[in-house]
């Protein structure tokens, strides 16, 4: 094995070790999580049109006080005011929440007059901002609804307000990489967790779309139009090899990849049985 391949197969195993585990608050689902998940492991919570925040802040609770480190979802478009924005650092601040993770959200319209993420960030600031961490989102392809130029000039915008970004599903090393370099070359220097889907089946994908429901399960594929083609091409998708064909980037020094970012799509189970072989040297 050459020192490169060493190298970067080290720097894998770093990052599965630290991994942060996306969840979609549905019922069970934090059963889920306590069956599947260690605990040395982050967590984060999606917040979505069709079930709100509230049960974004429900599912955080319940897993901060079983012992997780928790990052809540706080879709701007959901956020009604700045009123409202204070009661839900308040509770967030009091279960011990450090960490938030802000995107714009897709609620049309929106609950208040938070139309996008850089407004709500600005007003967390003006709250002496009561988060250590602050994520914000990143498009490595094309976002349905936003210019490329705006997704970066965004970034660039609200880099001030954030401490890290986390990058949208992707399935291409090529694009990837491109997209961090494209970044850099931005001047925009937050650390970045790679967005990863982690092992699903179709079946079960297809049963954890209906709990989210058609509308959402609709918006999903409408914004990642790639990920249907790549579940049920010959094969399936595996998120080993895209971890291989990015294994340059996990070691560039300039490249900044500072964590794993898992979308499991409640697969704990699956996800993590996969996670412990990686970290064994079993990538199946």
């Amino acid at each position: 094995m050459t020192v490169d391949r060493r190298r970067s197969g080290a720097t894998l195993v770093g990052l599965l070790r630290h991994a942060r585990y996306e969840v979609i608050p549905t019922a069970g689902v934090a059963e889920n999580v306590l069956a599947h998940v260690p605990l040395e492991l982050t967590v984060t919570v999606t917040a979505s049109p069709a079930k709100g925040l509230e049960a974004t802040l429900e599912l955080t609770e319940l897993l901060r006080a079983a012992g997780y480190r928790v990052v809540p979802h706080l879709s701007a478009r959901l956020v009604r005011d700045g009123a409202h924005l204070r009661e839900i650092v308040d509770r967030l601040r009091a279960v011990g929440v450090d960490d938030v993770f802000v995107p714009a959200g897709d609620a049309d319209p929106p609950a208040g007059r938070f139309d996008a993420a850089l407004p709500l960030l600005v007003e967390l600031a003006r709250l002496d901002g009561p988060f250590p961490s602050v994520g914000i989102p990143g498009y490595p392809e094309s976002h349905p609804r936003i210019d490329d130029d705006v997704t970066v000039q965004a970034m660039w915008d609200k880099r001030g307000y954030a401490t890290y970004i986390v990058s949208n599903l992707c399935f291409d090393a090529r694009v990837l990489a491109t997209w961090v370099a494209r970044v850099r070359r931005r001047q925009v220097t937050l650390p970045i967790h790679l967005g990863v889907a982690g092992p699903v089946e179709s079946t079960k994908l297809l049963a954890i779309a209906t709990k989210i429901g058609v509308g959402e399960s609709t918006r999903f594929l409408r914004t990642h139009p790639l990920w249907l083609t790549n579940l049920i091409r010959p094969g399936g998708y595996s998120p080993v090899r895209l971890l291989h064909r990015v294994s340059n980037l996990l070691t560039a020094p300039d490249s900044g990849v500072a964590g794993l970012h898992v979308y499991t799509f409640n697969q704990l189970a699956e996800t993590e049985r996969w996670r412990q072989r990686m970290l064994e040297g079993q990538p199946r």
